[in-house]
């Protein structure tokens, strides 16, 4: 996620990355309506008399004067947008931008209570209307929606909020930006609900009394912003498996789950039946929450963590430089378990290694152990080359333990032998990250359900947000989610986000896809979106974070245009001077795209934008 909304920017998306290949899908199309370039334009609201004035030290000053003037940035924005693509948009490929409307940043209070502000939605209608440029409208109402007034009175109230087992919410930021856990609820009673839903309908109203010329130019709308489950150490605990997290155990999400229970289970004995349990009646039946090897259980359906819902992540990276290696395939006591899915994300990897020139060298599959004999037992990584030999790429050690933590015995396992050391082919390199060795796992059959509930609380919600802006009017054919894909970072936790049943293609949203580093040209990402159906899709966050080979750029926008994308949404660029700028350095601020900015090949990705638009 990447992107500070409350500045107008576009989007805050934690950092993907994966790698770079240029092979186009066997569903490519040779026509097809233009692709949009639409890019997150970091200060929609700075106008030029600002700009201009060097009196104003400080950002929040120059833009307190723009909005008294009833001034926006859309001359600066159309004079960038006319240097990626000059003499307007044409061709196959047009260039265009993606306009950020944060809800809440949509209200002021008054002595009615918080309103919508007329005169904010009337700037942004004004910006859509003076660009004259194909446009996404990004609404954005998630955890980001956090620098607003109406916001920081939201967040002191817990019904608003997710929450940790502790019934407290999670306290978090982003590279120093802070962010608010919003509750998944879809109750429109809920405070943050009445407001986000509220402004939704007005903003439909409003754009749909646009000129049809305008709204025409409205290629797409993004809904609501990355939808998960929050966790702690926001900014850089997605990839945590020991000692995790999870929300939401508010009082309103636990009733939910037992009612999710009830309506999969129909009677509290048949969940017994099922699972092993005791309980007589579902109100009794508790979230689970609680870490067998550290706490007293009341019942064995309370433990939860990173395994129990009974699957093991085997993970790691490899660099195949002359790509000897064909296909990757586990092995669990000797026996085949199923191929392993490579080519995913590693861009800690590619940034720690220079030699190592694609972020897409992660490697993982998760195994499902929960039908396995308690016990201690093997997991091998083997890699098959083309040449017809197979190589032990990693091998590690599991124990299965049994509710009642009884001893485990080693079971007698056959190791697959007669492997050939990895070391025999050229320039390979390797490691297995996960899991750590002798790794105890512990079975919950209702950890599974929490975690299916979690993710059906996700999907619900974004439903929600889809179904209220088609009862506004707004049109279904370019309505988008903006969601994040946690599965193309190999070394993420997936359960963290519950965000996988959003992903799906039988959802009634076409899907936007957040894409940073490989994911931007992946096979991975192209077999996802093969496999879930997706067609007619959209990028609301595009940045390949490369810097060490040339085309890589060019290459992946030009995958996503033979794949039939609707839009792409590089990210970003900024129309703010210097002088308004801090020092400091972070993540987000390095892909800040311009002719000079060589960090995370910055100014590369700003000279291949020039050169596609060109078609």
């Amino acid at each position: 996620m990447t992107c500070w909304p409350g500045r107008q920017f576009a989007t805050l998306t934690i950092l993907i990355a994966a790698a770079s290949s240029a092979k186009t899908p066997p569903h490519a199309v040779t026509q097809r309506t233009p692709m949009i370039v639409a890019p997150t334009v970091q200060e929609l609201y700075l106008c030029d008399e600002a700009i201009a004035d060097t009196r104003f030290s400080e950002l929040k000053a120059a833009l307190a004067h723009c909005n008294k003037r009833k001034l926006t940035g859309a001359p600066a924005i159309s004079r960038l947008l006319d240097v990626l693509e000059p003499g307007g948009p044409k061709g196959n490929v047009q260039v265009g931008y993606t306009a950020t409307l944060p809800l809440l940043s949509l209200y002021r209070n008054t002595t009615r209570g918080w309103t919508i502000d007329k005169n904010q939605v009337d700037r942004f209608l004004s910006l859509i209307a003076e660009i004259q440029r194909p446009v996404v409208v990004y609404f954005l109402a998630d955890h980001f929606d956090s620098e607003s007034p109406l916001a920081e009175a939201l967040a002191k109230d817990k019904r608003n909020l997710m929450q940790l087992r502790d019934g407290m919410p999670l306290k978090l930021d982003y590279f120093g930006y802070r962010i608010v856990p919003y509750t998944m609820s879809t109750d429109p009673a809920i405070p943050v609900n009445k407001y986000r839903f509220e402004a939704l309908d007005y903003l439909a109203k409003r754009i749909n009394a646009l000129p049809k010329p305008v709204q025409n130019r409205i290629v797409a709308y993004t809904l609501a912003g990355e939808l998960h489950h929050m966790f702690p150490n926001f900014e850089s605990g997605m990839g945590a498996y020991q000692d995790i997290q999870v929300t939401d155990y508010s009082a309103d999400s636990v009733a939910g789950f037992r009612r999710w229970l009830e309506a999969k289970y129909k009677t509290i004995q048949q969940l017994n039946t099922r699972h092993g349990f005791a309980y007589t009646s579902f109100d009794q039946v508790p979230a689970p929450s609680k870490d067998i090897r550290k706490e007293q259980l009341v019942s064995f359906a309370e433990h939860y963590d990173a395994y129990a819902d009974g699957t093991l992540p085997i993970a790691g990276w490899l660099w195949d430089p002359r790509q000897t290696i064909e296909r990757l395939e586990l092995y669990v006591d000797g026996k085949p378990a199923g191929a392993i899915a490579h080519d995913l994300n590693r861009l800690d990897v590619y940034r720690a290694e220079e030699s190592i020139t694609t972020p897409n060298t992660g490697y993982r599959v998760d195994f499902d152990y929960s039908a396995m004999a308690p016990g201690r037992h093997l997991a091998q990584v083997v890699a098959h080359a083309r040449s017809g030999t197979r190589h032990k790429l990693g091998e590690v050690e599991f124990a299965v333990v049994p509710r009642d933590q009884g001893r485990v015995n080693v079971v007698r396992f056959s190791a697959l032998k007669a492997l050939d050391d990895i070391k025999r082919l050229p320039g390979v390199r390797t490691w297995l990250d996960m899991p750590r060795s002798l790794q105890d796992v512990y079975y919950n059959p209702l950890a599974r359900d929490w975690n299916q509930y979690r993710e059906s609380q996700v999907y619900g919600f974004l439903n929600a947000f889809y179904e209220r802006a088609i009862q506004s009017g707004l049109p279904a054919d370019k309505l988008y989610s903006h969601q994040i894909v946690p599965r193309v970072n190999s070394s993420w936790n997936p359960q963290l986000f519950a965000a996988d049943q959003t992903l799906q293609g039988i959802a009634p949203w076409k899907h936007g896809l957040n894409m940073y580093g490989g994911a931007t040209d992946s096979a991975w990402m192209r077999s996802f979106i093969a496999r879930n159906k997706i067609s007619d899709y959209g990028a609301p966050e595009f940045n390949p974070q490369q810097w060490k080979r040339d085309g890589v750029h060019l290459a992946a926008m030009q995958s996503h245009y033979a794949a039939g994308a609707r839009f792409i949404s590089p990210y970003y660029f900024s129309v703010i001077p210097d002088r308004f700028k801090g020092n400091a350095e972070h993540g987000v601020n390095r892909m800040e795209l311009g002719p000079n900015n060589p960090k995370d090949g910055s100014d590369r990705f700003y000279r291949a934008i020039i050169e596609f638009a060109k078609q």
